[in-house]
């Protein structure tokens, strides 16, 4: 193979090994990553309890939805932090900018497991939370593009893939750890005890990996392309002006975003997100042993990051990303379908055989969504579909006339309308309605939560580990490959804006937005296009608008 040469025409040094100071920057900079993202995970994956602890004031549906949104609310503001510490990286350097992003998730996530409930303090309580939330993603919004330029800037030219994949490892890692430690927790003190006070504890020990994770970062030096740019006096002045105030490199930032982190986001949130609310949520697998399938999917999956990332280096980026975003689009029905049928297959079954149909008039039917609790769902259709949601059953709606009914197989059972009904008459049809529901339900073979024993746990762990491969795919190359695409002078800055708009936005919306389409239209598979649609316009717009960078010179522009 021909050197590659540089932007002087020099060829570019043959790829070595990993030097020991170079594992050490590795090692370093992502064991701190990783506790960052363990940090921000623990309440993604917490979200049903937290639900419960904190917006105990709104029914069961909106509980876990509205959790869900201030788990989204720390993705939100990940692009005003990505602002705010990428232009001190660009200015002041790298390493200090670390220093203070890992505190401010630290400490942020030691306080959520002091936080009282809502039962406690009241509505102060969610406010607090929602605070400490939108601290955490203002710190993982400088922390991410931070991590990658450093590790980056340390790699040699044909090693920037293999090097910076390890970093792409951390969130999976982290996500991993989070499992690890609830799980231990949830299963050494029961369920009912971790529901009440035991979930606070993987928040608090979160102070030990704190520590661990400033001492570690108090060691590394700063980075070599940023010493040598800043002793050159060539360090920006206002790299928020020249990433976005100047078009040819505020292009490159939209192509970022809408060519590469838009569907990276939804494809990675999809395959380590989304597929946990969907095993324990709509597929009725209990907790303990959905956190295990999906650990032992991330355990499957984390490897091929690596493999990706280094592939990168001989191949390219840009078509391992677009193949991941491909396969995704046009597998993640048949995927899902596949996994009801293998995790819960009584409910696939019944799904088959009595399907469930509300025949409803249209003008009777809100939108079935009510994260402030002010909502009161009193028509007929709406009293009809809040039932069948609380019991994670999937239907159909056909328009009709008069008070809504509820099809189940044969059996058809009217519903009722709650306006202006007496308190002990509107508690009486509501205990009478969902037992005839109930009833129904169970004759036609509809369980009240998914049998281990006839659970095909092999091959759930296969499809998740699937759709792992699938988020090592976008995820693996990408660090690199945002590297490359801006110059030194602002690259921390130009590279995490359209990292965490993608991330913080498309992909940090994406369970409370699947979750609310599929409580909306009553199909528990309709949430998916929201990151079909959003991954096939990344495929092709990266397809047609976005270079291969792999031969990129990243100090040609310092």
């Amino acid at each position: 193979m021909a050197a590659t040469l540089d932007s002087k025409g020099v060829p570019h040094p043959a790829p070595r090994p990993m030097t020991a100071d170079e594992r050490k920057v590795i090692f370093a900079s992502s064991l701190g990553t990783v506790f960052e993202w363990y940090d921000f995970f623990l309440y993604g994956t917490l979200a049903a309890i937290i639900g419960r602890q904190f917006f105990s004031n709104l029914d069961p549906n909106s509980q876990v939805i509205f959790s869900l949104l201030a788990f989204a609310a720390g993705f939100v503001v990940r692009p005003f932090g990505a602002i705010v510490f990428g232009r001190l990286g660009d200015m002041i350097g790298r390493k200090y900018t670390f220093l203070i992003t890992i505190l401010i998730m630290g400490l942020s996530t030691f306080i959520v497991g002091l936080l009282p409930s809502y039962g406690t303090i009241g509505v102060a309580a969610p406010v607090i939370l929602i605070a400490l939330r939108m601290l955490q993603g203002l710190a993982l919004g400088g922390e991410y593009g931070g991590a990658a330029t450093y590790v980056a800037e340390h790699a040699p030219h044909g090693k920037r893939g293999a090097y910076t994949s390890w970093i792409q490892t951390t969130a999976t890692a982290g996500l991993f750890l989070s499992v690890l430690v609830i799980l231990g927790v949830r299963t050494s003190m029961g369920e009912a005890a971790f529901a009440d006070w035991g979930w606070r504890i993987p928040f608090v020990v979160s102070v030990i990996l704190l520590a661990v994770s400033v001492w570690i970062r108090l060691s590394l030096s700063e980075s070599p392309a940023f010493q040598r740019m800043k002793a050159e006096g060539k360090t920006s002045k206002a790299p928020l002006t020249e990433s976005f105030g100047q078009w040819k490199n505020l292009k490159i930032v939209i192509l970022a975003l809408l060519g590469l982190t838009m569907g990276q986001a939804v494809v990675w949130y999809t395959g380590q997100f989304y597929t946990q609310f969907f095993l324990t949520g709509p597929l009725q697998v209990d907790g303990a042993t959905g956190n295990v399938l999906v650990a032992l999917s991330l355990v499957i999956g984390t490897p091929f990051f690596v493999l990706f990332g280094a592939l990168s280096d001989k191949i390219g980026r840009k078509w391992i990303i677009m193949g991941g975003l491909l396969l995704a689009i046009v597998t993640y029905f048949p995927i899902f379908r596949a996994l009801t049928e293998a995790a819960n297959p009584a409910l696939a079954v019944a799904q088959a055989n009595s399907k469930v149909v509300v025949t409803a008039d249209p003008s009777e039917c809100s939108f079935q969504f009510n994260p402030t609790g002010v909502a009161k769902f009193t028509s007929s259709c709406d009293v009809a579909k809040q039932v069948l949601a609380s019991k994670s059953v999937s239907y159909d709606t056909v328009d009709g006339t008069g008070p809504a009914k509820i099809a189940i197989g044969d059996k058809v059972i009217e519903s009722y309308a709650s306006k202006g009904l007496p308190p002990d008459e509107a508690k009486k049809k509501d205990t009478d309605f969902k037992a005839a529901i109930s009833a129904a339900l169970k004759d036609h073979g509809y369980p009240t939560k998914a049998d281990p024993d006839k659970m095909n746990k092999p091959l759930v762990v296969l499809l998740l580990s699937i759709l792992m491969i699938y988020v090592t795919m976008v995820y693996g190359p990408i660090a690199a490959m945002l590297v490359e695409m801006f110059p030194t002078r602002i690259r921390y800055t130009s590279m995490s804006l359209p990292y965490h708009i993608g991330n913080g936005w498309f992909g940090g919306l994406l369970p409370a937005a699947t979750l609310a389409i599929a409580a909306q239209t009553g199909n528990m598979y309709s949430g998916l296009w929201y990151p079909i649609v959003f991954a096939a316009i990344t495929l092709v717009v990266g397809s047609l608008f976005v270079r291969e960078t792999k031969d990129v010179d990243i100090y040609a522009n310092d």
